[in-house]
């Protein structure tokens, strides 16, 4: 125990909380007023005058004044604390803010009432958490009895957070519809509307590539029908309803297990010495109320912005792995659909995150760098937290012989989730998309239709010649393979109709080419 740290982390020390996800801000005494970060966590160094009581209420409001917000933090520590801590506060400070808000955050967490009247009906309210520092509700509830307004984004048995910063300091978030219609204006709606087809395909066989599923055609397309039909087009897609037809349009009509796992789960790899735990989701009891109150997340945040939303609902559902099978898939479904639902990009329009994801060996590692932001240290804590015992049919019907004995512990950290990170990792994936994936994509399209209009202006010929011309001079760099050569013996055999115009055809299609790209 150090007594020259404050706030948070004093109150952490004080009552042994071990976090899975750490505070991001940590307080100390010093001589100056000072802030760094470290490892991206923030130090921040407070001189004397600053120093707060050492209790539960002069940490906590120095906490809530100066330092970035921990659901979890929050979570384990009103289950500790004794709630006459609270309540004398409130009794000394009835019409205090951060006193009414303390009292409604033990409330909220705990699902106790504190034995203290309500606030006098004259105090104004005040918000929960921070709108302009975090992802909220965007029409919050107004709760009498604290006189504050409950904008927290969701309910207790499932609320993630996501820290925004201030308006100026988020430059690294990205305005995807701004870089969408930058596209539009450089390459027209209609090249974007013919692209799509093919960026869904590519989205579908991607997602495959992530989990290291085999790229069978029917799993392909299959999949990029559901996003054609569904992405975008959902009211309300976590409803159990809307997910079990989702899951069913995304496995067919031949997969084993569908609906809601009334079952362990957890991510791993099998090797032939041992079964290796990298993640165990919420335990089978947790997961109906949880998917609930994330439906509820969902719905409470509509307005918010858009890029914060997809990354805080999709990262979520895979954390919770609520459905039988599938889960990998709808999480990265959920992205584009959230986008296109809040209208970021135009419905037919797919950002296709997993092509970025999949595409080399540095996304695909970023991306799991991301999934263990939380799996990594959940782990480190609950490393002894399971087994594997005797086997038993579960109520869905899978066998299984997993258990685990920590859900108590662990649930805090399951329902509080900190996404913040993940917010960064997906707004940089969709930057990379729009700017790089999206614009080579359109600008592919461009190049063939103009190097496809140079080639008939020499000789009339269908669509399917011409580009079998433009994806053989592509390949062969510029050279007329004998392969081309015996499919088109009118163009490029000697004694051909058209063989004069050869050397025509293979600088304007170049030509075509070189112009655009510059």
């Amino acid at each position: 125990m150090s007594d020259l740290s404050l706030g948070f982390q004093r109150l952490a020390e004080l009552h042994g909380i071990r976090l899975v996800q750490g505070l991001l801000t940590r307080s100390r005494l010093g001589k100056v007023r000072q802030r760094d970060v470290v490892d991206g966590r923030e130090i921040r160094t407070w001189p004397a005058q600053y120093r707060p009581a050492d209790s539960f209420r002069g940490h906590f409001e120095f906490g809530l004044k100066y330092e970035r917000l921990n659901f979890e933090f929050f979570s384990r520590l009103f289950s500790r604390i004794d709630s006459e801590a609270v309540a004398s506060w409130v009794r000394d400070e009835p019409t205090g803010s951060y006193a009414r808000r303390a009292a409604f955050l033990y409330e909220w967490f705990t699902g106790q009432r504190l034995e203290v009247p309500d606030t006098a009906p004259n105090v104004g309210y005040v918000d929960a958490i921070d709108s302009e520092q975090y992802l909220v509700a965007m029409q919050p509830e107004r709760v009498r009895r604290w006189r504050v307004n409950n904008n927290l984004p969701g309910p207790p048995d499932f609320c993630p957070m996501v820290y925004l910063g201030s308006e100026d300091k988020r430059d690294w978030l990205y305005d995807l519809s701004a870089g969408v219609k930058a596209l539009d204006d450089a390459y027209g709606t209609e090249l974007l509307l013919r692209s799509s087809a093919w960026l869904t395909f590519k989205e579908s066989r991607a997602s495959f590539a992530i989990e290291h599923e085999a790229d069978k055609g029917s799993r392909v397309k299959r999949f990029a029908a559901a996003i054609g039909e569904f992405s975008g087009r959902m009211n309300d897609p976590m409803s159990p309803e809307s997910l079990l037809m989702l899951q069913k349009a995304v496995l067919g009509d031949q997969a084993l297990r569908v609906g809601i796992r009334r079952s362990p789960v957890f991510v791993g790899q099998n090797s032939f010495r041992a079964q290796i735990v990298h993640y165990i989701a919420p335990s089978e009891e947790l997961v109906a109320g949880m998917l609930d109150a994330l439906r509820n997340f969902e719905l409470r945040t509509r307005g918010a912005n858009a890029v914060a939303r997809a990354a805080a609902v999709s990262f979520a559902f895979v954390y919770l792995h609520p459905l039988a099978d599938g889960n990998g898939r709808v999480h990265r479904f959920l992205v584009n659909h959230l986008l296109a639902a809040d209208k970021a990009v135009p419905v037919n329009i797919i950002v296709p995150v997993s092509a970025t994801i999949a595409g080399s060996a540095k996304g695909r590692a970023e991306y799991d760098q991301a999934l263990e932001l939380i799996s990594k240290p959940f782990m480190q804590i609950h490393a002894d937290g399971y087994r594997f015992g005797q086997r038993r049919t579960c109520p869905d019907g899978v066998l299984t012989d997993f258990e685990f004995l920590q859900t108590p512990e662990a649930q805090h950290a399951w329902r509080f989730l900190d996404l913040s990170g993940h917010a960064r990792y997906l707004s940089a994936v969709l930057r990379q998309t729009v700017e790089h994936e999206m614009a080579d994509e359109a600008l592919a399209l461009r190049q063939n239709d103009e190097a496809r209009e140079a080639i008939k202006d020499l000789v009339e010929m269908p669509d399917s010649d011409a580009d079998r011309i433009i994806r053989s001079l592509q390949q062969e760099n510029w050279q007329i393979s004998n392969k081309l050569r015996k499919e088109l013996p009118q163009i490029f055999q000697p004694g051909g109709a058209f063989y004069a115009r050869r050397v025509q055809i293979v600088a304007a299609v170049r030509a075509a080419f070189d112009a655009l790209r510059s």
